[in-house]
């Protein structure tokens, strides 16, 4: 086969190119660009999907991050506990806003941040609690919950590669990944389950006073035009991006049982091959596949990836250094223990290519390569 894409963003967009193209060209002849009435319309079909009071569109996803800390008062030096296995940037606000942040081990299952660990770590100066819920799964939000409403610390959920996802409480009860805690935020770069054609960003929340903040902080700290009440920032999601993502919403769900779909092929056919740990699904969580990620026992992880590439077969490591390893980190942070799980991962983990466009054919032109490798 030639060369195949870790995620295919065209072939996803062939088959909606139409409707993308008219909304977007709509966009273009309206002029209105910033603020635009297709902003405002996807936050509330995002509302309504999520089932979530507010939904405040912005920038980025990190901007989202950021945003939400400083709309809960978080001061220089309060403590703000996290999972060190994650993508810098869930960390990288916390610096950035003179915070200190507190690295706590992952459950080696789920990849997700330890409750037990969260626990732990818990000081008089803990005003915050970050989960990830890395790779599409939700972290244990229930004993997080409990932990957040025990200490009176909020929680922000990074929803940046989980959006879509379910969570299941041990009542029955069912929310979406993001609003569950405080706020959520997530990120709507390219290659996210649901992404635009740029950068964009949102949070959400039920909390009427904290949107009010959130809102007012990503324009400027300002409700009213040039009446600032807060120290903010400026932080948009342009109209172009809001009109591709309203499509790409109505999509999401039947986008995440594709990714499912061809993730339950990758894992029936690993199961097969000793060495080989395919993805943990927890029972509280539905699983959105952002990634698909394994892990290798007793297998050259760097040899196999050379073999995939000379076999046209892309791979990546989500996260090869976790943050508290990081250069740019050291004198930053807290750690709780030895992160032995978080360190683990980082040698074992290889994710394989994921997105809505995999077919049976490649999917098991990747399975068999891997196979022939193991074998040989």
């Amino acid at each position: 086969m030639t060369n195949l894409p870790l995620v295919d963003l065209m072939g996803q967009y062939k088959k909606i190119e139409q409707e993308i193209d008219h909304a977007v060209l709509d966009v273009i002849k309206s002029g209105a660009y910033i603020n635009g009435p297709e902003v405002k319309a996807f936050a509330e079909d995002l509302q309504n999907y999520l089932d979530v009071k507010h939904v405040i569109p912005c920038a980025n996803g990190t901007d989202a991050l950021q945003i939400a800390m400083m709309a809960l008062g978080l001061k220089p030096g309060d403590e703000v506990i996290t999972p060190s296995f994650t993508y810098i940037a869930t960390a990288e606000v916390i610096a950035l806003l003179g915070l200190k942040a507190v690295f706590v081990d992952v459950n080696i299952d789920t990849y997700n941040i330890d409750p037990s660990e969260v626990r732990k770590a818990i000081t008089d100066k803990t005003k915050a609690i970050v989960p990830v819920h890395l790779y599409g799964q939700c972290a244990e939000m229930e004993e997080l919950l409990a932990i957040s409403k025990e200490f009176n610390i909020p929680l922000v959920e990074d929803t940046a590669q989980a959006i879509g996802s379910d969570y299941t409480f041990s009542n029955g009860k069912v929310q979406k990944a993001g609003t569950i805690g405080a706020v959520g935020t997530t990120s709507f770069f390219p290659s996210k389950n649901l992404g635009c054609f740029g950068d964009g960003g949102a949070m959400f929340t039920n909390d009427d006073e904290l949107a009010s903040k959130l809102r007012m902080i990503a324009n400027h700290g300002q409700s009213k035009r040039y009446y600032h009440d807060l120290i903010g920032c400026n932080s948009r999601l342009d109209s172009i991006q809001a009109a591709i993502l309203r499509i790409k919403l109505r999509h999401l769900d039947a986008y995440s049982e594709a990714r499912r779909k061809a993730a339950h092929h990758y894992s029936s056919e690993f199961q097969k091959i000793e060495g080989i740990l395919p993805p943990y699904e927890a029972s509280y969580s539905s699983h959105g596949y952002h990634q698909y990620t394994m892990r290798l026992h007793g297998i050259d992880r760097t040899a196999l990836q050379d073999y995939l590439t000379e076999h046209g077969i892309p791979s990546n490591i989500y996260y090869p250094v976790p943050v508290h390893k990081q250069k740019g980190f050291e004198g930053k942070f807290e750690q709780v223990g030895t992160l032995p799980n978080t360190m683990q991962l980082t040698e074992e983990v290889l994710s394989l290519p994921m997105h809505t466009e995999m077919d049976d054919k490649t999917l098991n032109y990747i399975t068999n390569s891997i196979k022939e490798f193991v074998e040989a």
